[in-house]
């Protein structure tokens, strides 16, 4: 793509911004809807956490089947396809008649999903070259993020206190006619020089493991840990993971390449993204429920209230780009898991949600770290992978963000009704919410340190090293390979 213009590599950008946008935004305009849906729809906690669960978990399980099938047929068809898709299932769920239709259609959106945020960062990679550019538009692209986290409980809160629920997914259908049209105009077709050869049995095995544990964990509480369902789900995952490590390891072109994670780099950021997105989706699961069932906030206040996380990581999300580029990922990481951090332990230890200041404060501190970690993860997944291969970089990338949201909410869910359950009288009351939340704060503060601790391990001079040494490997013999490391600090 060396000969499109630099206004042309803008509009494409511009065009694959608009995917994460929808993507993006209808997460965060449904978390502020969940008690108006739950009491509409006469749902309990575990239905509320499938609203959100089987829309990631089916996201996680395709994205690298997406990716690598963009690679493949073409990203362009695939990127169309995904909008379409997204789109009408957009509809489909504005029309759900009950919660079981309602997750069947978000499971539709998620099959479109999964072909737009790995599609289009692929596409992004191979229009922006050269590193530091590189680095720079993923920090608008992690900007994206930020608008949609504070966008999305505003337009949410309005929408749902004005119109009702169903409204908030009409939002993705302006978005994603215009979205479809720039891209029939715009974006060029591309697809990998040796694309991977399809993988069913891999596929199969990565639904198996992602299923099994994301409904064991939501439906225990109300199971049992014992129960044979609850045992019958850890076998499943237990078999989906050993035939996975032993199946992928045997063939030539398996859907996860395992030498993918001789980078150090690279497995960090799929740890930091599976732990900074289960500390968001836990993060936002928790303070929706709060602020409308315990303080009894209507939908547009409470998207109010979150309104400073939203907009610290707004404004942070550029200054990480801007960060990668010059100085290497290691910064923001670390100011990325200290505050994270810190934000869940102003809830776990000093039940911040019992003051306001405290409240705002755990807000701000969480929106700095989400905003600073996003262009971090997505920089190190793809520097240093061969360009050709850059579909199934950027899909395991975005399958651990979407496997820690699912694991976040099935998690934080599991831990918050369990402590409802046992609750001894008043289960409503704002004591009772706090101290069975605890448990879940004290979770999101583990995830933050996870990145501060992972991200300082694998951002050295030693991880660049074994980055550059996995460029090589997968870089096909017959040609030089192509780093396109990371810059140095």
């Amino acid at each position: 793509m060396d000969e499109l213009t630099q206004r042309r590599r803008l509009l494409i950008l511009t065009i694959c911004c608009m995917s994460l946008l929808i993507v993006s935004l209808d997460n965060t305009v449904l978390n502020v809807a969940l008690p108006s849906m739950r009491r509409d729809l006469d749902a309990s906690v575990a239905g509320m956490q499938w609203t959100i669960d089987a829309y990631t978990l089916v996201l996680a399980s395709l994205l690298m089947l997406a990716g690598s099938t963009a690679d493949r047929i073409g990203r362009r068809k695939v990127f169309i396809a995904g909008v379409v898709l997204f789109t009408a299932g957009s509809v489909l769920c504005s029309l759900a008649p009950s919660l079981g239709w309602l997750i069947a259609f978000r499971m539709i959106q998620a099959v479109g999903g999964s072909m737009l945020n790995p599609v289009a960062m692929s596409i992004i990679t191979n229009t922006f070259t050269e590193p530091r550019e590189r680095a720079r538009a993923i920090g608008v692209w992690g900007a994206v993020v930020g608008i949609s986290m504070a966008a999305g409980p505003l337009i949410g809160g309005l929408l749902v206190d004005s119109v009702g629920w169903r409204s908030i997914f009409w939002i993705n259908l302006p978005v994603g006619i215009v979205a479809l049209v720039l891209t029939l105009r715009y974006i060029p077709e591309s697809r990998a020089d040796h694309p991977r050869r399809p993988d069913p049995v891999g596929q199969l095995l990565v639904m198996g493991l992602l299923g099994s544990v994301t409904f064991g964990i939501i439906e225990a509480p109300a199971a049992g840990l014992r129960s044979p369902l609850i045992l019958g789900c850890a076998l499943v995952a237990v078999l989906s993971l050993a035939g996975l490590l032993a199946y992928e390891s045997r063939r030539a072109e398996p859907l996860i390449d395992p030498r993918f994670f001789r980078s150090a780099p690279f497995s960090g950021a799929t740890v930091i993204a599976v732990s900074a997105f289960a500390a968001l989706s836990g993060f936002l699961f928790l303070n929706t429920l709060y602020l409308q069932d315990v303080r009894g906030l209507d939908a547009l206040d409470a998207g109010l209230y979150m309104l400073p996380m939203a907009a610290f990581a707004f404004l942070c999300a550029p200054v990480s780009g801007r960060l990668v580029a010059t100085r290497g990922p290691r910064l923001p990481l670390l100011v990325a898991g200290v505050t994270m951090g810190a934000s869940g332990l102003l809830f776990a230890a000093f039940s911040a949600e019992s003051s306001t200041p405290m409240l705002f404060c755990g807000y701000v501190l969480f929106g700095i770290g989400f905003g600073l970690v996003n262009a971090p993860i997505t920089n190190t997944a793809v520097s240093g992978m061969p360009r050709a291969q850059a579909g199934v970089a950027a899909a395991v990338a975005s399958t651990s963000r979407q496997t820690g949201g699912a694991l976040g909410v099935a998690i934080v869910g599991a831990v918050l009704a369990a402590g409802m359950a046992g609750a001894a009288g008043g289960s409503g009351s704002a004591a009772a919410f706090v101290d069975a939340a605890r448990p879940a704060w004290w979770i999101i503060t583990a995830c933050g340190l996870l990145v501060l601790c992972v991200g300082f391990a694998t951002s050295g001079g030693w991880a660049r090293e074994t980055a550059l040494r996995t460029a090589r490997a997968l870089e096909p013999q017959s040609g030089p390979a192509r780093t396109d490391a990371a810059p140095r600090r």
